[in-house]
């Protein structure tokens, strides 16, 4: 069997965080996915300081390493480019990419702000290769079935989206000045880093945003120099965002990230209210879907019900293990970068299930409304 299944190679930008959840995917794609569409072949993987990059080409199993993304993109043997590189990072190698006619994925948001999503989507356009945006929770198995639930009408007409991820991992003050607390690097703090994801999340579950307003925060505004702690230099991003939402469809929602909610570790969750029924997702609990139905046969137990989410016939568990032995947050870049492979190997598209670029651009538009609501005190009609 083996030996009819073809290699791709696989060219990696970055090494920390998302390099490394990717390249965990990458590496594990085969043992679940069985037999998979090509068997992925980690190439090369870049990183700026060669010490440090060096050491992750061992850990996760790539032939070769450089310090030039260029070299990555380059690369005959490298087929799909995978960028994990911060914000700023985004724009200029996944066009590369697209020109020397590479498949790519790129981390979530796509961009700093629209106008440079609106570059990357440009250059796409023009390309002849897959590409897609890594909004990772819509592979989450539960938040699949929700999506499943809402696609055959199951909840009736939408009436309510309301979102919040939030994480507390900046709440102390002496918390060093990191790329995603600086404007010019990461765009945006978590209105990018977290609202992106549940934004996607609402377009995805829901549909397409008419209108934001928006309200931004930024609670301590100096901090430590990583390279001198014992200097400061200014936060230049927002703390913490809430902003309303109205959607073509008529419904309505709420928006909210932030890095301050104190005990809140990685707390992404969303309920849906509809006309039949209800459901609520939380990802620190992301084998569990709760749903109530206002029809409900047994009414003893009217109320809300908690789905655990692993069975054989819900979506991607049939990959993993028996019923009731979970899967993990890790999981999510496993369905996800199968999704991909699939898609480049057999000619499909992206969408719906993956996030396209032109999903990624938007994503950002509604993003940089939610910004300029925030700065005019003006509700803002969103417009790509």
């Amino acid at each position: 069997m083996s030996g009819k299944i073809r290699k791709i190679g696989i060219g990696m930008l970055g090494y920390a965080f998302m390099g490394k959840a990717h390249s965990h995917a990458w590496n594990d794609i085969q043992i679940f996915f069985w037999p998979p569409p090509a068997i992925p072949e980690l190439i090369v993987i870049y990183g700026r300081t060669e010490e440090k990059v060096k050491d992750a080409s061992l850990r996760f199993r790539f032939k070769r390493y450089t310090t030039d993304w260029k070299e990555v993109i380059k690369d005959p043997e490298v087929e799909i480019v995978d960028n994990c590189l911060p914000n700023h990072m985004h724009k200029e190698p996944t066009i590369a990419a697209f020109e020397a006619g590479k498949h790519v994925v790129v981390e979530k948001p796509l961009a700093r702000n629209s106008k440079e999503a609106k570059e990357i989507y440009e250059a796409y356009k023009k390309a002849k290769v897959k590409a897609m945006v890594a909004f990772n929770y819509r592979f989450v198995p539960a938040v699949v079935l929700a999506k499943q639930l809402i696609d055959k009408g199951l909840l009736g007409r939408i009436y309510h989206f309301r979102a919040r991820y939030l994480q507390d991992w900046i709440v102390d003050p002496n918390f060093p000045l990191v790329w995603r607390l600086r404007k010019e690097l990461a765009g945006s703090g978590p209105l990018g880093d977290l609202g992106s994801h549940i934004v996607d999340l609402a377009r995805f579950l829901v549909g397409e945003p008419q209108s934001v307003t928006g309200m931004m925060k930024t609670f301590i505004e100096e901090r430590p120099l990583p390279e001198d702690p014992t200097k400061k230099g200014k936060v230049t991003v927002e703390d913490a965002f809430v902003a309303t939402v109205e959607f073509r469809n008529g419904a309505i929602g709420t928006l909210e990230a932030s890095r301050f909610a104190t005990g809140r570790k990685n707390y992404n969750n969303f309920e849906i209210n509809g006309e039949k029924g209800s459901i609520e997702f939380n990802l620190e609990r992301p084998n569990e879907l709760y749903v109530y139905w206002k029809d409900t046969f047994v009414k003893e137990i009217e109320g809300w019900n908690c789905v655990l989410v692993t069975e054989a016939h819900h979506p991607y568990i049939k990959y993993y293990w028996p019923p009731g032995h979970v899967i993990g947050w890790e999981h999510t870049f496993l369905n996800e970068l199968y999704h991909f492979l699939d898609v480049v190997v057999n000619d499909k598209e992206i969408g719906p299930w993956g996030a396209t670029i032109e999903d990624g651009y938007k994503n950002m538009v509604v993003l940089d409304a939610i910004a300029e609501s925030a700065v005019t005190g003006k509700k803002i009609t969103i417009t790509y």
